[in-house]
């Protein structure tokens, strides 16, 4: 009977070390499997290139010199507008016409003038000559003689603002007619059919001379890399559109302590013409130097600071964070200026979704093995 009692004992921790035996070695198993890669990834070694120096900047674009044409006489109805926003004009050309019907009234009303005060002059120029001739015959008073050629002055004066009244007129009507200051473009026009205008009312707004410069702003404590003739480069869709520095403003914008750098653009012609008023980006351009360049998707942007991730190389590949500081970018490649060195393995595909220390199997090691597979 007591044997009996140990029995059902001895039976159930015969079973318990059957049951552990097997997760015994099920743990051991699985610390000999190596962890599983969790991303497959590109990796490219950083490259040495000669880049241009540049300053990145923004600012807007604007007309060179902007020309306001504006009515020089008022109270003339516009009976003609031959000119609308984006024409291209020459010196000269007619851009408006006003009613000339009053203008002419006035001018041969003038002219008239004039004639009469001819004819009154020639009568007083006789009698101050007959008078002068008489002087000391007796033939007349020295009070006579004397409002002869008073007369004869007053003609005179009395013919001089007739002939001023004239050239007024004449002037009047010559305003009539509205012609562009100085070749380019239209850029706004006022002008409409039928208006009646007031003298230096503005019907047209010229770009003179259809010259786009880029306003440029930077901070003060650039302004020493760039000066009379730098060049400056905007990039476009299109293509870039280059010029180079004319004027530098002597002075700083009390709203955000930045100083306009006026740059005279030469856009060729197979890129457009840029428009006026937008705001754009671009840079200033120097000498070439060495740049530290790696693709520009290897670079990983989180909480504000720029990483890269670089392959640890071996049995079981992992990859390590590394915070960088960028530099110059050109096309799809980024200069690093800090934080990896040429020997590093970057990985430029697959690295937004990885973390320190993750394993990863690198795309250039699946390659190989396939090859070899296939030989």
């Amino acid at each position: 009977m007591r044997t009996l009692a140990f029995m059902p004992l001895a039976a159930t921790l015969a079973v318990g070390s059957l049951i552990l035996a097997p997760a015994a070695f099920s743990q051991e198993s699985a610390e000999s499997v190596s962890p599983a890669a969790s991303l497959t990834v590109s990796v490219a070694k950083p490259e040495t290139v000669m880049w241009p120096v540049t300053i990145p900047t923004s600012g807007r674009l604007a007309a060179w010199h902007e020309a306001v044409i504006a009515a020089a006489a008022g109270g003339m109805r516009i009976i003609d507008v031959t000119a609308d926003v984006g024409a291209t004009v020459k010196k000269g050309d007619l851009l408006v016409q006003f009613s000339p019907e009053t203008a002419n009234a006035t001018l041969q009303q003038q002219q008239a003038a004039v004639e009469a005060a001819e004819a009154t002059l020639e009568q007083a120029t006789a009698n101050a000559d007959r008078a002068r001739g008489l002087t000391g015959s007796g033939a007349l008073s020295q009070q006579q003689t004397t409002e002869y050629l008073i007369t004869e002055r007053k003609a005179k004066a009395d013919l001089s603002s007739a002939q001023a009244a004239l050239a007024s007129a004449q002037l009047t009507l010559d305003r009539t007619k509205i012609y562009a200051v100085d070749d380019g473009v239209i850029s706004e026009r006022m002008a409409s059919l039928g208006d009646v205008v007031t003298a230096g009312e503005e019907l047209f707004k010229l770009i003179r001379q259809n010259r786009i410069e880029w306003q440029a702003e930077l901070p003060v404590k650039r302004l020493a890399d760039v000066r009379t003739g730098t060049i400056a480069v905007i990039p476009t869709p299109f293509g870039d559109v280059r010029g180079e520095v004319r004027l530098i403003s002597p002075t700083t914008s009390t709203d955000n302590g930045r100083v306009k750098v006026y740059v005279a653009l030469h856009p060729d012609e197979d890129v457009p013409q840029p428009k006026v008023g937008i705001l754009v980006s671009g840079y200033f351009e120097f000498d070439q130097t060495e740049a530290l360049a790696v693709a520009s998707t290897a670079v990983v942007l989180r909480d504000g600071f720029s990483y890269v991730f670089t392959v640890n190389q071996g049995d079981t590949p992992t990859v390590t964070r590394k915070r960088v500081e960028t530099g110059r970018r050109q096309d799809d490649r980024v200069e690093i200026l800090s934080g990896i060195e040429k020997s590093d393995d970057v990985v430029i595909s697959g690295g937004t979704f990885l973390a320190d220390g993750s394993v990863v199997r690198v795309a250039a090691t699946i390659d190989a093995a396939v090859t070899e597979q296939v030989k």
